[in-house]
């Protein structure tokens, strides 16, 4: 009876890293709708989407939305403070442009 209670370990086991590499490396997409209706008409609609992957294999399929947010970059944090005074310039020229419009329109329709 002794035979029977034994443990057996099987030696080649996955650790929790070697598995959380190989998740991160491959990625893994967790996807989900939630509808909800009341007599056939849709009231709400909610699709969710997960991806769980490195930063490499994002970059490699094209999910890069962090680099150029200021929120999570600090280099777009210093380019997007920099334009601020040329579209303030550009804004006073359109507004002087448009000053002038309104007296170009009531001229040619009297």
């Amino acid at each position: 009876m002794s035979d029977n209670k034994r443990l057996t370990h099987s030696t080649n086991s996955t650790t929790v890293a070697d598995l959380l590499e190989r998740l991160l490396d491959k990625g893994i997409v967790i996807s989900g709708d939630i509808r909800i209706r009341l007599v056939e008409v849709e009231l709400l609609t909610l699709e969710i989407r997960l991806l769980i992957c490195s930063v490499d294999k994002a970059v490699e399929m094209g999910l890069d939305w962090w680099s150029g947010n200021p929120a999570f970059d600090s280099r777009a944090r210093v380019a997007s403070s920099l334009p601020v005074t040329e579209l303030e310039e550009r804004l006073q020229r359109l507004e002087a442009r448009l000053e002038t419009m309104p007296t170009v329109i009531e001229e040619t329709h009297t």
